[in-house]
């Protein structure tokens, strides 16, 4: 019975899930499915065009899809959602900022690629400033997203208590530092500042005189 790209990749993120990805060995996968480590050649190139497909395939088994903006909804709310998304998807599995790190598109994941640029083109961006816009905001989340999962890993962290003489900014300023989704909102809101400001300068600059 040949071995089918869908289940070599449902299995890979439930061993991704269960051992890691330090643990998700083309060995380990191989074994788990019944075969020989060279029957992954046919479907994968190698580990690291099967973690392309699989960050990919998480994403689709979590749901992300990528559809242009609604009708009236505004090109900044718009991806914001979609980097909200992106970040639950990525926390959904272990190790998920870790997978999507240096993660490279797969011919499969073009057609989405190019809805979304063409969204942003739309809206205003130069192709190459809406390809900067993606990429960036990519490195955002799974870099907020790496630091979480890190973060969780961590045993008997206790708070810190400060002496409020010494630090009264810090002892105000603390619990900012632990509201996650507040900082996660923070850093994407300021990114889109700027991108709502070039957005509009270009708009400004590009208008009849």
């Amino acid at each position: 019975m040949a071995l089918e790209r869908e289940t070599v990749l449902r299995t890979a993120l439930r061993l991704l899930d269960e051992v890691g990805l330090d643990g998700l060995s083309l060995r380990r996968l191989a074994k788990e499915l019944g075969v020989q480590a060279p029957a992954l050649y046919w479907h994968f190139k190698n580990k690291r065009d099967l973690l392309d497909h699989l960050t990919l395939f998480a994403r689709d088994e979590a749901g992300i899809t990528i559809e242009p903006p609604a009708a009236g909804q505004s090109w900044d709310e718009w991806l914001a959602e979609g980097m909200r998304i992106q970040r639950r998807g990525l926390l959904a599995h272990r190790d998920g900022a870790r997978l999507a790190a240096g993660n490279r598109p797969t011919p499969e994941s073009w057609p989405r690629l190019e809805r979304v640029l063409s969204a942003l083109v739309d809206a205003g961006f130069s192709p190459e400033d809406a390809v900067r816009a993606v990429i960036v905001l990519g490195h955002y989340v799974v870099g907020f997203v790496l630091d979480e999962q890190n973060d969780a890993e961590r045993e008997d962290d206790a708070g810190v208590e400060f002496d409020v003489e010494k630090f009264p900014i810090i002892t105000a300023a603390g619990a900012a530092a632990l509201d996650r989704d507040a900082l996660f909102e923070y850093g994407l809101q300021r990114m889109l500042d700027g991108m709502r400001a070039q957005v509009a300068a270009r708009a400004s600059r590009d208008a009849p005189r």
